[in-house]
């Protein structure tokens, strides 16, 4: 089990490159990824979109990567020929306008024309992608390493606390189970002190059994309970698995909610309402937490 909190960065570098990859994710109810690549690697993205899901299947994720090419063949420093030319007759039409002179450019002169605007171009070679693509994957890989490792440590504390609420709520069906059978025989009670209230001194037993059974018939929950049962022991079977469990995980807590709920609605008794509304604080914990999972 694992939750869809995570973080990795790792870097790598190699034959003069050096590739960095930080991967952080959060709860997204799908896969959702976000990159912020160099324009140089934008042609890697499709690359790691795939390694990424093939990893990870839910979660919000921001992928950031950078990238420094330090070899000596990555750039090119290349000389505007025409733009020198136009600046050195430049220069000596400007001195011939000031000293009446056309003579020859100076050293000074030359080095003064290589620092204008664009006169060295300096231009970054095309990338050999074939040799990125292995840097970043490999990169990627050991982020991701990270990413999973701390994944599954939160999936460890989740899946304590989801089977401590989970628990809970078992205890409280079971508590809820003892008490509906007593629910018929207390209203049967209440109602023949009510009706010697009113000063009714002959209570037809048959009458009496009558209205017993028709409000047994109405507040009966067997069903709910006995779907609780299978909730429950779905839920544990899935906290148990290894694969992904989140959406399984979130249907069955809705589930038991709706279980509880119709309990609390058949169910006339006051101590069966405390019970279902202490059982549905502990479903609600239930749901928070599942959304953390994968």
């Amino acid at each position: 089990m694992r939750s869809m909190t995570g973080y990795g960065r790792r870097q790598i570098s190699r034959d003069g490159r050096e590739m960095t990859v930080e991967i952080k994710t959060v709860n997204h109810r799908f896969l959702d990824l976000s990159f912020r690549l160099p324009r140089a690697l934008s042609f890697a993205e499709d690359a790691l979109r795939k390694q990424i899901g093939a990893s990870l299947r839910r979660g919000h994720a921001d992928v950031s990567v950078t990238y420094v090419n330090l070899r000596q063949d990555a750039r090119e420093v290349r000389l505007d020929e025409g733009l020198l030319m136009q600046y050195k007759e430049a220069l000596l039409s400007a001195r011939q306008l000031v000293r009446g002179e056309r003579s020859s450019i100076r050293d000074e002169n030359v080095d003064w024309i290589l620092q204008q605007p664009d006169v060295m171009l300096l231009t970054v070679k095309e990338e050999d992608q074939e040799a990125v693509l292995s840097l970043l994957s490999d990169t990627a890989a050991l982020a991701l390493q990270d990413v999973c490792a701390m994944r599954e440590k939160e999936g460890d504390a989740l899946q304590k606390d989801l089977t401590l609420h989970l628990d809970e709520v078992a205890r409280l069906r079971g508590e809820i189970e003892s008490i509906a059978p007593k629910v018929p025989l207390i209203y049967r009670d209440k109602l023949q002190s009510r009706l010697k209230e009113l000063g009714v001194s002959e209570i037809d037993p048959q009458r009496l059994a009558q209205e017993v059974a028709i409000m047994a018939d109405r507040c009966a929950i067997d069903e709910e309970l006995s779907r609780l049962v299978s909730h429950i022991a779905q839920m544990r079977a899935a906290l148990a698995a290894k694969d992904e469990i989140g959406r399984r995980l979130d249907f069955l807590t809705q589930e038991l909610n709706r279980e509880v709920n119709t309990i609390g609605s058949k169910a006339s008794d006051a101590e069966i309402t405390r019970l279902v509304v202490t059982a549905k604080s502990e479903i609600e914990k239930l749901r928070e937490q599942v959304q953390n999972v994968e």
